[in-house]
């Protein structure tokens, strides 16, 4: 038995029992450790890759597992989350959130068999999605006092799932070597943000604009893509 190869299987798996566990407090209204746990497996999808390339042990069951991981955890949990979240306001509607599921697995699968995404994305990737509706479905019910904010949600979540499977280059931070000004200027960003959330948070002793501060990075994340689409476009 190679040792090598079971490290970053096991890494994927931690990842996708993250997943079922966030799944499972979704449905439990427990939305906060909902997306703990989605961050949580986001940080094994870090470094399940990782792994494989420095313990040189890439597999092919190795990809599958961890495609098949990240549709648990970034396409099903966050859709999961935002329907329970959106169930009390809109009722069965709110299930129009689960299509984000099925186009994070086409996303995904479509991943596994684009030669163009090796440094880069096609799309949006699917954690970036579910680490933006993890930190939305934070927010308290009061900030949803009308319907319109929660079918505003819904309309959003069918923006998600156009934008991860459109063919709209987003930068990784593999190709930091290509794109390093882009990056760069992504991190700063990020910074800004965190702090500005961290600040609020703070003053005004209201913990979810923290946690808000990763769906605000996504959002930067989203605008900077387009602004260089556009760009590259003109």
């Amino acid at each position: 038995m190679n040792i090598k190869r079971l490290i970053p299987n096991t890494i994927t798996c931690c990842n996708l029992v993250c997943g079922s566990i966030a799944i499972y407090l979704a449905t439990q209204g427990a939305f906060i450790w909902a997306f703990l746990l989605i961050l949580g497996g986001a940080f094994f999808d870090f470094f399940d890759g990782m792994s494989a390339r420095l313990l040189k042990a890439p597999s092919p069951i190795g990809v599958e597992l961890d495609s098949l991981a990240d549709v648990i955890t970034f396409g099903l949990a966050p859709s999961m989350l935002l329907f329970c979240y959106l169930k009390p306001l809109l009722g069965w509607w709110a299930g129009i959130a689960l299509l984000m599921a099925a186009f994070s697995a086409l996303r995904l699968a479509k991943f596994n068999v684009d030669e163009r995404q090796h440094d880069s994305f096609i799309g949006l990737a699917t954690p970036a999605n579910a680490i933006f509706w993890g930190g939305i479905c934070y927010l308290p019910y009061a900030v949803l006092a009308f319907d319109e904010i929660g079918w505003g949600l819904i309309a959003l979540s069918l923006i998600s799932c156009y934008l991860l499977n459109a063919e709209i280059p987003f930068f990784s931070f593999k190709s930091f070597g290509k794109q390093r000004l882009i990056i760069i200027l992504f991190l700063i960003g990020c910074v800004i943000l965190i702090a500005y959330c961290v600040i609020k948070a703070i003053t005004t002793k209201h913990i979810e604009f923290g946690f808000f501060a990763g769906t605000i990075c996504i959002v930067w994340y989203v605008i900077l893509n387009l602004l260089l689409a556009i760009i590259r476009k003109s």
